[in-house]
């Protein structure tokens, strides 16, 4: 009997449309090697009839809130369905950038230097202290929600003047914020497949900061494959990203984004668990070019769901 597989996409979370888009293509890659998968928009789906309607395996293919921090994944454990990607735990905590530095740090591995803000605590005022304190990361920094992706809520602060109107937007998304020191040098991004580090993209952009319209709409941006670093700098970089990924306790298949600081070390930025699966994304890219196809890629990951 041919398994009935949920590729569950869309949601409420403020990334719905990219999900929509990741699902997709995810959906027709398994169709067109046999399976029999079906789209779950689970902001309009009963998500506990899962298991009534005959899914035995669910791809998880959301992004943001409610579908990679672990929300989905204790409801697919509660109604014993395997699916893509980390688990409850590890889900959870790669959604939070905080909690992610704070592991990582405690493991011995590099992150930017940071500050991390309550709305409860300073409620919407910074007061002396506190200002000195995000002052002494230096000019410019980053304003980030703590738990949102595709770079939403995010600010580059370029002077102190310009760091309350950051916050308020930031405080919209999340009731924590992170203040990030700036780092200059070249980002980078490593997908996870399983225990394999793919190939490392470098990315390059017209815009601020690897923002939204970055990734999402600009045609300024540029994804260099081979990355442009020696074969001993991409083993330390594949090294490092499979070091913060398990660390995390994550599985499956994910994305590590790494930035270079001025004196060239790499800094871990965040972890992805349920990255973008559409054929331009950044994981089907890297795969490709060590010769695994979308479909493939898309059986591989559902082969390693658990």
């Amino acid at each position: 009997m041919v398994e009935k597989i949920a590729v569950l996409l869309g949601g409420n979370s403020a990334e719905r449309n990219i999900s929509l888009l990741s699902g997709q293509e995810v959906f027709q890659a398994l169709r067109d090697i046999g399976m029999d998968a079906q789209p779950v928009d689970i902001r309009d789906f009963p998500i506990l009839q899962l298991k009534k309607e005959g899914f035995m395996k669910a791809f998880i293919a959301l992004h943001g809130r409610g579908g990679e921090d672990g929300t989905i994944q204790g409801v697919l454990e509660y109604l014993q369905i395997p699916y893509t990607g980390s688990g409850i735990l590890a889900s959870a905590i790669s959604m939070d950038k905080l909690r992610s530095k704070y592991i990582w740090k405690g493991y011995g591995l590099p992150v930017a230097p940071f500050v991390a803000l309550k709305w409860s605590k300073i409620n919407g005022d910074l007061d002396k202290k506190l200002t000195e304190k995000i002052e002494t990361l230096g000019l410019p920094v980053f304003v980030k929600p703590n738990r949102e992706g595709s770079s939403i809520g995010i600010s580059r602060v370029n002077k102190i003047s310009d760091l309350k109107k950051a916050l308020t937007k930031a405080f919209r998304y999340d009731q924590e914020v992170l203040v990030e020191a700036f780092l200059s040098g070249a980002e980078y991004t490593v997908g996870i497949l399983g225990s394999q580090s793919l190939p490392p993209i470098c990315i390059q952009y017209s815009e601020e900061f690897y923002n939204y319209n970055a990734k999402y709409i600009s045609d300024g941006t540029h994804y260099l494959l081979p990355s442009g670093l020696s074969l001993e700098k991409e083993a330390e970089l594949q090294s490092l990203s499979l070091s913060a990924w398990n660390a995390l306790g994550c599985r499956g298949c994910g994305r590590i984004d790494i930035i270079t600081g001025n004196d060239g070390k790499f800094y871990l930025l965040e972890v992805n668990t349920s990255p973008g699966m559409t054929q331009n994304s950044l994981i089907p890219r890297a795969a490709k070019k060590i010769g695994i196809s979308f479909s493939t890629l898309v059986k591989d990951i559902l082969n390693l769901s658990h």
